[in-house]
């Protein structure tokens, strides 16, 4: 019962820890003349991607693997499909050149990073796919070169910050951004925890838990960080966030995983690889559908709408 109170408890941290996390990164990327995409890219994609890392780290040690790679790939689905998709809805997302043109095919080379490297049946013909230390080291590569880009962007004079934001002395930004990121940890956590309990109750599959209500538990932060950037019209943060988070996932989270134990990978997930893609594609795609560079509200709606049919057809599927 216990574990039932903190679930619903756990959704009121969450909503008022993505508040503080954006007002305090908001406030620090104003002060340093940092672009908000940088701190969306950076501090509140690691942030947000809290609940994401600690899910796998435990799920790795304990060798649950379907959990933890069903966690990532379910999470990068649902943040595309189901969160950008809200956040559309809430308010049309303009989304910079820098986003449409590099951050967003970066995920791309995420997700198809991913795909090859899990794949050893498939492209080699060997024994068994299983994402290794070797592909997890080389996953942190890509990671550090990501890393490396993001670095190169807070030094360029091109990009400009023209958000009004409020301002807040340095002592009460790192506050906010870490009561926040604290208050994103616990109540994800808590979120997982009380939908992990109620699916076992129903006689759930780890690999359904991980792809549903484990995916979309660690996605929560992310919902409300960009659900309430969204409501403040500051989409560098809510668009930022869930690009970010997505080559987070893979790039790091995976990558770590991976060197604690090597993942063997189920060709059954290829198919969610595969949503995955087209997803990340379609999120391209939307960039020159109607007004450029700009995520509207029907294209939200068509977001939200197919990852409905999505969980459909994992309920299907069992």
């Amino acid at each position: 019962m216990l574990v039932y109170i903190l679930f619903i408890i756990g959704f009121g941290i969450l909503i008022k820890g993505a508040d503080l996390l954006v007002s305090g990164a908001s406030s620090f990327a104003k002060k340093l003349k940092i672009p908000t995409i940088v701190i969306g890219l950076t501090i509140v994609a690691f942030g947000t991607s809290m609940p994401e890392l600690i899910v796998n780290i435990f799920a790795s040690a304990k060798g649950q693997v379907d959990l933890a790679l069903g966690n990532v790939i379910g999470s990068n689905i649902s943040n595309i499909l189901l969160i950008l998709g809200l956040s559309a809805i809430i308010y049309p997302l303009v989304v910079k050149r820098n986003t449409a043109f590099k951050e967003i095919p970066l995920t791309v080379l995420a997700v198809l990073a991913m795909g090859i490297l899990a794949n050893d049946l498939l492209i080699d013909k060997s024994g068994q796919s299983v994402l290794s230390r070797g592909d997890g080291m080389i996953l942190l590569l890509f990671f550090a070169v990501f890393l490396y880009y993001v670095f190169a962007i807070s030094q360029s004079s091109d990009v400009k910050d023209d958000l009004n934001v409020k301002k807040y002395k340095y002592w009460q930004d790192g506050m906010l951004m870490i009561v926040g990121i604290v208050g994103l940890f616990v109540g994800g956590q808590w979120i997982v925890e009380g939908a992990s309990a109620l699916a076992h109750a129903f006689g759930m599959s780890e690999a359904l838990i991980g792809l549903t209500i484990v995916a979309v538990g660690t996605s929560l932060p992310e919902l409300a960080t960009s659900a309430v950037a969204a409501y403040k019209k500051q989409a560098d943060i809510a668009v930022g966030n869930i690009v970010g988070s997505n080559i987070f996932n893979i790039f790091w989270i995976l990558g770590v995983s991976a060197i604690i134990r090597p993942l063997p990978f189920s060709p059954a997930l290829n198919f969610d690889v595969l949503i995955m893609l087209v997803a990340t594609l379609l999120l391209f795609a939307s960039m020159f559908i109607g007004q450029r560079h700009k995520l509207e509200r029907w294209q939200g709606i068509v977001f939200v709408g197919l990852y409905v049919l999505y969980i459909v057809a994992l309920v299907q599927r069992g």
